[in-house]
């Protein structure tokens, strides 16, 4: 027998006052009740333990209070923290959120923009990594608001906030050389996305503005995404990538990786193999997600302002829903290298002996 939950028609039962009077109390309406009767009414209400149903609420006053999020990988803390970022912002805006996970799957996240729309939500927040872009600018066609974010989205009509991909490659890898390396490998996962493509860009810019020969034994690329079948796929991309690595005729003394979970699994393979990271090889990550500063050694990356991230699409959606903001905006956020001990410092080293 399916349980009956609690309605207003109980609740006003039990309050001894109309349901029209126990929904304008419930909704928090203008509408003017004694405050004797308003405190029974909340009082029942609690002891009932009611719910309200906010999608007939939703039918009726034609006003969703939800956003949707749809983010690659919940798995990976960079995403997570930008979640929470667009939480903590959408709650102090009496915003809910609708939060999908794509797991890296195209169709997937076609699914959710469907599941989403069906659903009636007010504005969108997507991290996209579909190459097919038609149904999202279908979506703003129907005057959906999205405000994307993290991936670039060519010719999308709609606000988006960027990160300059191109120049954190180029920062990671001049760092490296500045420190004295001059066989610097780049392990990636698939280069099937903006932000990848625009990281392997500025790898490569750096060591040709640095007349450094570029070697391409020493250039790993994952062929696949396995995450829907593998939830630590970034780790286990990293060990594969770097036992794959290992096997160069020179081995390189710095790594520059997509990612750092992925760089987790880079030094967790070099550990294994008994190489000290950095004293043999250097590792420098990209991210800056929070566990770059528990492990040992920390690890030298390079910095995504990834809770500021989801703070600031929150923020511009919900302008725009509130009329505050009319234009579609374009933020482009800026890297900046975080510098711990896992790159060696092969000038001073070469001094000092």
């Amino acid at each position: 027998m399916v349980k009956k939950h609690p309605t207003i028609y109980d609740i006003a039962k039990k309050a001894d006052t109309s349901t029209a009077t126990v929904s304008r109390v419930l909704s928090n309406s203008d509408y003017p009740v004694r405050s004797e009767l308003r405190e029974k009414i909340k009082k029942v209400a609690k002891e009932v333990n009611y719910i309200p149903n906010m999608i007939g609420r939703q039918l009726k006053t034609n006003n969703s209070m939800t956003i949707g999020v749809i983010i690659p990988s919940i798995t990976n803390p960079f995403y997570s923290s930008i979640v929470l970022g667009i939480e903590d912002i959408a709650r102090s805006r009496g915003y809910h959120v609708f939060l999908c996970n794509s797991h890296r799957s195209p169709q997937l996240e076609e699914e959710y923009l469907k599941t989403l729309f069906e659903k009636q939500v007010k504005g969108l927040i997507v991290s996209s990594i579909s190459p097919d872009k038609n149904l999202l600018g279908a979506l703003v066609q129907k005057d959906l608001n999205i405000v994307a974010f993290d991936q670039t989205i060519e010719g999308l009509n709609s606000s988006q906030i960027h990160f300059d991909y191109r120049k954190g490659g180029y920062m990671a890898t001049e760092y490296l050389i500045k420190k004295g390396h001059r066989k610097i490998a780049l392990i990636s996962s698939p280069l099937t996305r903006p932000s990848r493509i625009s990281v392997y860009k500025g790898y490569l810019n750096a060591l040709e503005n640095y007349n450094i020969e570029i070697d391409k034994s020493l250039i790993q690329i994952a062929s696949r995404e396995y995450e829907e079948f593998e939830r630590s796929y970034e780790f286990r991309n990293g060990i594969e990538l770097t036992r794959n690595l290992l096997k160069c005729s020179e081995l390189p003394t710095a790594v520059f990786v997509c990612n750092d979970m992925t760089a987790f699994g880079v030094m967790n393979e070099l550990n294994k193999q008994g190489i000290n990271v950095p004293e043999q090889i250097s590792v420098m990550g990209f991210d800056n997600i929070e566990f770059s500063e528990m492990i040992t050694p920390p690890l030298t990356t390079v910095q995504q302002p990834d809770y500021e991230m989801g703070k600031l699409a929150c923020n511009l959606l919900l302008d725009q829903l509130d009329g505050k903001i009319v234009e579609n905006v374009d933020i482009m956020l800026q890297p900046r290298i975080v510098n711990r001990s896992s790159v060696l410092d092969l000038e001073s080293s070469l001094l000092k002996n």
